[in-house]
């Protein structure tokens, strides 16, 4: 399976095309960059420390998604719905990781969906997608009005947006458990006098610093007792290998928007 890979040359991008070179069945198929970058017309997988495989680094999408299976794309929001509309247009299989997504975006991806087989994914973490399972039954279970919840995240000081999309996601996962919308329940920030918490709602909390990679804990605080489900994650390897794990399940399924608990059958 050829895999390219949007936006090889960073961080991310070159783990991808790590985990995409030691898949069984799978080869990096290509990558691009922002067109400028010093790194256009390198060899891809020299780049990221392999070696050299005769690929070069382009700065045309299009091209990529003609050239490849599937593309992988850890990027930004912006450059994503581009891509998702070239899956749409060449059929091809398109895995997204990338976090900040609107809800208009996040509709776009539906209608791309149409045409391209999309898995699209707050995080891309095994364990991560098991938590989600987990908190959607802890709160189906667990009365709202004697349950609050609340979901604390840490990242690197250089992430953008805030909360997480993990954070978000697994609000997402606690709401449907409970049978309500997340933005009708949310609470975002808490600054003065705010009286007393108010029954049913969903606590965000959000720290920025240093060089985390992501930790995640969801509490359910009750009255006596305390739940708590937390995933720490201490390297970026764990995303790459869930998304090339959702990039090979992908394979001969019909087109349409999927999940990582589709990938994973949860």
């Amino acid at each position: 399976m050829k895999i390219g890979i949007v936006g090889c040359a960073g961080r991310m991008g070159r783990m991808l095309v790590n985990e995409t070179a030691k898949t069984a069945g799978c080869e990096v198929g290509g990558g691009t960059d922002l067109a400028g970058s010093p790194f256009i017309g390198k060899d891809v997988t020299l780049i990221a420390g392999l070696e050299e495989s005769g690929v070069l680094v382009g700065d045309d999408p299009r091209a990529l998604f003609e050239a490849v299976d599937a593309v992988i794309d850890f990027t930004a929001p912006a450059a994503t719905m581009n891509h998702a509309k070239l899956a749409a247009e060449t059929g091809k299989i398109h895995v997204i990781g990338t976090t900040g997504l609107s809800n208009d975006q996040k509709a776009e991806l539906k209608v791309a969906a149409k045409t391209a087989t999309i898995i699209f994914a707050p995080n891309m973490s095994v364990g991560v997608n098991l938590a989600f399972a987990l908190v959607e039954k802890v709160a189906a279970i667990l009365d709202k009005d004697t349950a609050d919840i609340e979901i604390v995240e840490m990242h690197h000081k250089h992430k953008v947006d805030a909360p997480s999309g993990t954070a978000l996601g697994l609000g997402e996962a606690a709401a449907k458990g409970r049978g309500v919308d997340l933005d009708a329940v949310s609470v975002r920030s808490r600054d003065g006098h705010t009286g007393a918490r108010e029954n049913g709602t969903i606590g965000f909390a959000t720290l920025r610093g240093g060089d985390v990679v992501g930790d995640h804990t969801v509490v359910f605080a009750c009255e006596g007792e305390r739940i708590e489900i937390t995933h720490k994650a201490s390297s970026r390897e764990v995303f790459a290998k869930g998304a090339v794990r959702a990039a090979k399940w992908a394979e001969g399924k019909a087109p349409g928007l999927y999940s990582m608990r589709d990938v994973l059958g949860i």
